[in-house]
């Protein structure tokens, strides 16, 4: 699809805080059964909720469910069937606001939800523009693919058990070749596997410097990091490698109830499959979002996800988001941990006792899962290129740099974040 033959629209915006699959489905003109007992319902009730009010102003890319004067001014409606997907449906309306801001048109917005009985007032702030300027670009990235993101499945507990993802139309043999050589030339491996161990050692120790810098008492796991990370450059091997990555995350992990200082919230060290306290639970989810955000990623890209340099290449199916996912994890899932327990947006009450563990409850993940999708749209300045770029597209340049290094166009540095 060209640019010139699309454009973002109130529709698209709800859509993408919902699932960013079914935004390239609909901009395609690949719609849900309009016959479908849901759909209908959700007709019946926008036309038969508020007859008083004009149905529907149609812009082109700006759909009003309501209109009408109050006091002189125009107000605005969008009428949503339930409460269930309450950030899209004001983020759509947000969306309106913004647009007729631009057209120097002064509005209020009202959402209903007549069902529930209940209406609320919708503002924009400052933020919120900003935010939906992202949202456009990425919604535009989405659309402008040759198919739709990746599809991912998780099971009960929140582990990742599988993906939908689109015919492999940008892998390449060449890359694929160079991708399996610098995997089975040890040297060439190490290189690679040791940039990615250093660029995930140095954003542990950022985020540390940061509460640090804030008065918690870090100062011995930081230089705990420090001590450990010299010897990266003496390993000789993966597995002497991998050793000491986990030794430096055990160091990095010994700083959090430091920082996170909350009785319920007590991380007793690292466990897995399952947690064993909440920590464990946020650490373990975190990282699965993390590991499929690279791996949609790296869709994006020539590289083949099957072949790493971290992490061993086997019979598991992906393991090159493993690798990059190392990078990121410091910056982006521990940071969203400590964010919400901070505010006290996660509680005691968002865990639930399963299978001799702990996980997430379904309003736990929800909560994680939406400051996720905040933090991958936050733009930052990407001190190479000069102009600001998302974390979720700091991901993929990472990827490009990858490319780069197995082609011997440039040697490969892993991003540092300067937080």
């Amino acid at each position: 699809m060209r640019d010139s033959d699309f454009q973002v629209n109130g529709t698209l915006i709800w859509y993408y805080y919902i699932c960013k699959r079914q935004v390239w489905l609909m901009a395609h003109a690949l719609v849900p059964d309009q016959e479908d007992d849901n759909i209908r319902q959700g007709r019946d009730i926008q036309e038969f909720s508020y007859p008083r009010d004009k149905k529907e102003l149609n812009l082109g890319h700006v759909k009003i469910d309501l209109v009408r004067r109050e006091k002189g001014q125009l107000v605005i409606g969008e009428i949503k069937k339930s409460s269930r997907f309450l950030t899209s449906a004001t983020r759509q309306l947000q969306y309106y606001l913004w647009q007729f801001e631009q057209m120097g048109i002064d509005v209020r917005a009202e959402l209903f939800i007549p069902e529930e009985r209940q209406r609320f007032e919708v503002m924009l702030d400052e933020e919120t523009r900003q935010e939906l300027q992202a949202v456009e670009k990425e919604i535009t990235d989405i659309v402008n693919q040759p198919s739709p993101p990746p599809l991912h499945f998780y099971n009960n507990y929140g582990y990742y058990c599988g993906s939908y993802y689109p015919r492999e139309h940008l892998n390449s043999g060449y890359m694929i070749l160079r991708q399996a050589e610098h995997y089975l030339d040890n040297e060439r491996r190490m290189i690679l596997a040791k940039a990615i161990v250093r660029g995930a050692c140095a954003n542990m120790q950022e985020v540390l410097k940061y509460y640090l810098n804030r008065g918690k008492d870090v100062g011995t796991p930081l230089q705990n990091i420090e001590s450990l990370s010299e010897s990266i450059d003496d390993a000789s091997t993966i597995e002497a490698l991998m050793a000491i990555e986990g030794n430096i995350r055990e160091a990095y992990y010994s700083a959090f109830n430091t920082i996170i200082d909350k009785r319920e919230f007590f991380f007793e060290g690292r466990t897995r499959r399952p947690p064993r306290d909440r920590i464990n639970a946020l650490i373990s989810f975190g990282n699965t979002m993390a590991y499929t955000t690279c791996l949609s990623e790296i869709y994006r890209t020539h590289l083949d996800p099957r072949i790493s340099f971290l992490h061993t290449t086997n019979f598991r199916r992906f393991s090159l988001n493993l690798d990059v996912a190392e990078i990121f994890k410091p910056i982006l899932v521990d940071r969203i941990i400590f964010y919400l327990l901070s505010r006290n947006m996660l509680k005691a009450s968002h865990f639930e006792s399963r299978v001799a563990g702990i996980l997430l409850n379904d309003k736990g993940r929800q909560v994680f899962l939406n400051e996720w999708e905040n933090r991958l749209r936050t733009t930052i300045k990407h001190r190479e290129i000069g102009r600001p770029v998302s974390y979720r597209r700091l991901v993929r340049l990472e990827l490009y740099k990858i490319e780069k290094h197995i082609m011997g166009e440039k040697q490969y540095q892993p991003y540092i974040s300067r937080w």
